[in-house]
């Protein structure tokens, strides 16, 4: 077995290894000398990136990939019992190792930092690994999204401090025993998982629960969420809580969050002192999470200037409010969000950052949220000037009868929004050429395959207004 390598991970097989999650585990791996493998539904710039660490990455999925001196197949909770892969690897007595498992064994022997919350984990475990990079402790990380580059998602580090996002979605953040955990905030989420607010608390009791003796909370002040995580967890004598926010009862006090373009200057108290930084993001939402990677690094001995200084080096991560381009006139940004309360964020956040219009293309993610939150989402579009609602994304779920898109565009519509239905993908981009101005810009938004459609608007932006044929 290569050294360093966890027992059984030497020779791991990803059934879809493409994923975020999935692709970040197999990419540290491969850097510590293991002999990775894996399968995919389609090929992807992540794939190759993993090649080109010497991974065999197949595409699709077949009982044949399973190479004959696999020592574990690697799954997330996506992946349904019935995958041939899986199949196999059961009726050979493979392994079967859950995603959480293998990256809470990559851990081992480190300082971990786990970043957990309903919104915002990615932005501020990207924050935390760009910040303690160019700090030149070289930490090792696993984010739920590339920060530059596809396969920059992940990375085997000579430090001591491992960043870790901590996904609440299957209960497998349950996992991590980590130094320093930070909850950015608490909300009824993934329907098929939580069936109450109440199964979503008792879940993040047991991920604080996990934090060794000794250790360090980091939470949020502002949302009533995490208040009330605190409260449960508040007794506990061997863990430090820290509150951070804008409430005034905060541990480590915002001031004010003053935009600057793209760009956000954050004042805030702590230990007495009052400190001023800037955050290369635009908007509150984005702020507030820069100040809770602040706090969580303080917390491992990180020195606080030298961190509030280095956060400036962030710039962003793919698909959270990426710039694709400008054309004509209007700029196009992407966007993950897929929660109202995420989608409401960046919609702020974009409001202070330009002068014209917002328009918005978004596509509801899974069935069961929106079943769940759809008129919370079209709420959140009256946030734009205009948008337009494209068909649900299914990713993992089977339809539900009677929850379409309709049901946000009805809600939109009742809180004023100015809001359309657009069924077909390959329309958005000349909806879009019809509908913006220079000075306006456009923002494609949600989880799904809507963020391929940025190219194609910045195309026909690029081409002009439409002549029809005389």
């Amino acid at each position: 077995m290569a050294a360093g390598l966890p027992p059984a991970l030497d020779r791991p097989h990803f059934i879809g290894i493409g994923g975020a999650g999935m692709s970040g585990i197999a990419l540290i791996l491969a850097q510590r000398g293991a002999s990775v493998a894996g399968s995919d539904a389609k090929d992807s710039a992540t794939a190759a990136s993993l090649r080109a660490l010497g991974a065999t990455v197949h595409i699709g999925h077949d009982a044949a990939h399973l190479a004959e001196d696999t020592s574990a197949v690697v799954v997330s909770s996506a992946i349904r019992a019935d995958n041939p892969e899986l199949v196999r690897a059961r009726e050979r007595g493979i392994p079967v190792v859950h995603r959480s498992d293998a990256l809470a064994a990559l851990m081992a022997g480190t300082r971990p930092l786990a970043i957990a919350g309903t919104h915002g984990k990615t932005t501020t475990t990207s924050m935390l690994a760009v910040s303690l990079t160019t700090l030149g402790l070289d930490p090792s990380y696993a984010i739920g999204g590339d920060l530059d580059a596809p396969g920059s998602n992940a990375h085997h580090g000579t430090g001591e401090i491992f960043v870790a996002e901590a996904d609440e979605s299957d209960r497998s953040f349950h996992t991590y025993a980590p130094e320093v955990a930070v909850v950015l905030n608490v909300e009824l989420d993934h329907h098929a998982n939580y069936a109450s607010i109440e199964e979503i608390y008792e879940s993040f009791e047991t991920f604080v629960g996990k934090i060794v003796p000794g250790g360090t909370l980091v939470i949020s002040a502002d949302h009533e969420g995490a208040r009330e995580l605190t409260r449960r967890v508040r007794d506990r004598a061997d863990l430090r809580v820290l509150t951070y926010g804008s409430a005034e009862d905060a541990d480590v006090r915002v001031h004010k969050v003053t935009p600057r373009g793209l760009t956000s200057e954050v004042t805030v108290s702590l230990n007495g002192k009052l400190l001023t930084f800037t955050v290369s993001v635009p908007g509150s939402h984005y702020a507030h999470n820069a100040v809770a990677a602040l706090v969580a690094g303080v917390s491992l001995g990180v020195p606080l200037h030298n961190l509030a200084s280095a956060l400036r080096s962030y710039t962003g991560v793919k698909r959270r409010l990426q710039l694709k381009g400008e054309a004509a006139g209007v700029q196009v940004v992407d966007s993950y969000a897929h929660h109202p309360t995420e989608m409401a964020a960046d919609l702020e956040a974009m409001r202070g950052a330009v002068e014209g219009r917002i328009l918005v293309v978004f596509q509801p993610h899974l069935f069961s949220r929106t079943q769940e939150l759809g008129k919370e989402m079209g709420q959140a579009l009256a946030l734009a000037d205009s948008s337009l609602v494209l068909d649900i994304y299914p990713a993992r779920e089977d339809p539900i009868e009677g929850v379409t898109s309709e049901l946000i565009i009805a809600a939109g519509r009742a809180a004023g929004a100015d809001v359309s239905p657009l069924h077909a993908k390959d329309e958005v981009a000349e909806a879009v050429a019809g509908m913006a101005k220079p000075g306006d810009l456009v923002l494609t938004m949600g989880a799904g395959d809507v963020t391929d459609l940025g190219p194609a608007v910045l195309d026909r932006l690029a081409a002009g207004p439409h002549h029809p044929e005389q």
